[in-house]
């Protein structure tokens, strides 16, 4: 009875939601977006109206890629079909993941939904921020947010002399190897991502006893500083690694282009210069 209800639901939603979003005079096409990544690209090359909701991860400090003071200024969505169209924007804004139903729900209520995967390169990340600034009607602002990542990634540049190795060492163990954004940022401040030189690629698995016989000169330790599930990243054994050094990479860090390049970067520069 109550999935009949909901179906009935999201029927009677999709009937009236076909009729364009309301929109001020000159203001672009609105937009909610149900990823973290695109949340913090969107907050900034969109007009605040245009933002109709932002995913409820963008609140949450264990998985934003933003700023949370600004991402507390706007609506959060769940992510459930019902609020997306309750809500009646131009564009939806979603991953490459959005579930089979959610995105015939979607298709069948006249919304355009943008799919938007996650990049592995800097470049990758430009052509998306472009992709975005031009879906609403800002291509300038795409333009700027890519130049201060330039900067950033300009004064980030490490000093003369050969890389460092290092290893992203995320909870349980698990990598970011091949493939993974974070691989690019390393080779551009100064460092081999040992996990990759491995073979190693995203998500895989790198266990103490590897990590000891043949540790890094960095280990980034990309975990909860006291959840029971990171005490691998505390292991005392790794205090005895002489030459080896252990800094604290916020997780949030790892997983999105945009604006969170920029604050990657000065971090890994400011462990390039440590280790130098």
């Amino acid at each position: 009875m109550k999935a009949g209800l909901g179906l009935l639901l999201v029927a009677m939603l999709a009937g009236c939601s076909a009729a364009p979003a309301r929109k001020m005079a000159g203001q672009g096409p609105t937009f909610v977006s149900l990823n973290p990544c695109t949340d913090a690209i969107l907050a900034e090359v969109a007009d605040p109206a245009q933002i109709l909701a932002l995913s409820s991860y963008s609140r949450d400090p264990d998985a934003s890629s933003m700023n949370l003071a600004t991402a507390r200024r706007f609506r959060m969505v769940g992510g459930t079909v019902e609020e997306v169209m309750a809500l009646r924007p131009d564009v939806v804004l979603d991953g490459t993941f959005t579930g089979p139903a959610t995105r015939a729900a979607l298709e069948r209520g006249g919304f355009r939904l943008e799919q938007v995967g996650m990049t592995a390169t800097i470049a990758d990340s430009a052509a998306q921020i472009r992709r975005l600034a031009a879906l609403a009607g800002h291509p300038d602002r795409g333009e700027a947010l890519v130049a201060r990542i330039d900067t950033a990634l300009a004064a980030a540049a490490p000093p003369p002399g050969p890389p460092v190795t290092a290893v992203v060492w995320q909870s349980g163990g698990i990598v970011p190897g091949k493939g993974a954004l974070i691989s690019d940022l390393l080779r551009r401040t100064g460092f081999r991502n040992a996990a990759a030189e491995r073979g190693l690629r995203q998500a895989d698995l790198l266990p103490l006893e590897q990590m000891l016989a043949d540790p890094p000169r960095v280990i980034l330790t990309a975990g909860s500083a006291h959840a029971e599930q990171d005490r691998l990243l505390r292991h005392p054994a790794l205090a005895a690694l002489k030459n080896t050094r252990l800094e604290r990479f916020d997780p949030a860090l790892l997983w999105c282009g945009g604006p969170t390049i920029i604050r990657a970067a000065q971090r890994l520069a400011q462990v390039r210069r440590s280790v130098s």
